[in-house]
């Protein structure tokens, strides 16, 4: 007697005719427009568009930082919209890890202590010497262990960003949303940061990220083009670079112009 099939996995966020309208004076602006979606465990997908398409709305949506007007969102099979405020800060803080463009890094405190602030205002009641103890682990996951008592002011912009993408690791999030990660950085140092992201998602973590700049979502496993608060396309990325290959073939040319 074979066995059944195992039912497939719930997506960890589903989204069902999402709208967001805000409301300017007498103007109601339809920022998001019945957007469905659903993103399976360990996708990596790109969230593309021009400035208006809704793009920065969805993302906020996503972030349980808004609510939509009308739709339904499940954030790993949770309903977002029926949750109080410190229901839905709490349902955050364990299941989203932010990124954002500028890092948002406190300029007086180390980087340990930068990765150990997310911790503080979580419902684990970690002892000190353990929040250390999973700071120093999620520094170590991006590569910076090295750095970990290093002030902002004395790391590089992809070493703060590092730092950053650390912090939103730290509290083992279901999720990691990244708001134009790469977008302070050079071409050089954004191909690191995406081998990082790359190697996170290969560990199994997903990860949204919204970019306006295509060679940048061409990392990605999915990407999804919104307009006028719609989506356009969804497609999975069938040309997908590796910045780990990438990164080798630019030090292979660096050292080989070192050499003539």
């Amino acid at each position: 007697m074979s066995e059944p099939e195992a039912k497939p996995a719930p997506p960890v966020i589903f989204l069902d005719a999402i709208h967001k309208i805000y409301h300017a004076g007498e103007v109601d602006v339809h920022a998001v427009r019945g957007v469905s979606l659903a993103v399976a465990r360990g996708e990596f997908v790109a969230i593309m568009g021009a400035s208006g398409s809704g793009k920065s709305t969805l993302m906020n949506l996503l972030g349980c930082l808004d609510r939509p007007t009308q739709g339904r969102y499940l954030l790993d099979g949770t309903g977002v919209s029926e949750l109080n405020r410190k229901q839905l800060s709490s349902l955050r803080n364990r299941k989203l890890g932010f990124v954002f463009q500028s890092f948002n890094l406190l300029a007086r405190t180390t980087a340990l202590e930068n990765v150990e602030l997310p911790m503080f205002y979580s419902h684990q009641f970690l002892p000190l010497r353990r929040q250390k103890e999973k700071a120093l682990a999620a520094l170590a996951k991006v590569g910076l262990t090295d750095r970990a008592w290093h002030h902002p002011s004395q790391l590089s912009g992809g070493q703060q960003q590092r730092v950053a993408l650390a912090r939103a690791l730290v509290n083992e999030p279901e999720v990691i949303l990244a708001d134009e990660p790469t977008g302070n950085l050079d071409t050089r140092t954004s191909i690191d940061i995406m081998g990082v992201f790359q190697a996170l998602n290969d560990a199994g973590i997903t990860i949204l990220m919204v970019t306006h700049e295509l060679d940048i979502a061409s990392y990605c496993k999915r990407i999804i083009i919104m307009r006028d608060g719609e989506i356009l396309s969804d497609e999975p990325n069938l040309q997908r670079r590796r910045a780990a290959d990438e990164l080798a073939l630019l030090n292979q040319r660096e050292h080989r112009v070192k050499l003539a």
